[in-house]
């Protein structure tokens, strides 16, 4: 594996780490990834989409990014449920390695850094999404994440064609604490 540090970005990340992140971004979409976008996003798009997700994202959301000798080569997120009954849910979203460092075990150190992260903060369940027989899938499966089902042409690959997407659930340490008070429902 490449020597890589796990760190966590906040609002105020530098100038510098917005741009690498764009590049980044940029990558993933131009090798094909399923993010979330569609081909010819431009850097300055990429720049201002995490300038806004970062300014935006909750207090407990939780932003890592792999640094090598080569700067910023992978990163991935962890935004937190929305709804009030859901404060020990979160949703993984857009892990992200670059093209030139894949296949040295970022992505798994990656997940690795988010899980506790989201464990000290009290997570006890996460959820994501992917892809159809992409690699992250196999990764997914491979650590543990619990695969639900897929839902056919969900989402659209950045070259147009549609995806079918994969769901999967992991529980974290601590989720034995949780209990359930379930009403009489009539």
């Amino acid at each position: 594996m490449t020597t890589v540090s796990i760190e966590r970005l906040g609002r105020d990340a530098a100038p510098g780490d917005v741009h690498d992140l764009a590049l980044l971004l940029v990558d993933a979409i131009e090798s094909g990834a399923g993010v979330s976008f569609l081909a010819g996003v431009t850097r300055q798009e990429a720049e201002a989409w995490w300038r806004s997700v970062l300014a935006s994202s909750p207090e407990r959301a939780i932003i890592l990014v792999a640094r090598s000798a080569e700067g910023i080569v992978g990163t991935v997120q962890l935004q937190p449920a929305w709804a009030p009954n859901q404060p020990h849910r979160a949703d993984v979203a857009k892990l992200i390695v670059h093209r030139r460092a894949r296949k040295r075990g970022i992505a798994h150190a990656l997940m690795r850094a988010l899980e506790r992260a989201a464990a000290d903060a009290g997570f006890t369940l996460l959820l994501l999404d992917t892809c159809k027989g992409y690699d992250a899938e196999r990764l997914y499966a491979s650590t543990g994440w619990v695969r639900v089902g897929e839902v056919p042409g969900f989402a659209l690959n950045p070259d147009g064609s549609l995806c079918d997407t994969v769901f999967f659930y992991k529980r974290l340490a601590g989720h034995e604490r949780e209990t359930s008070s379930r009403g009489a429902h009539a």
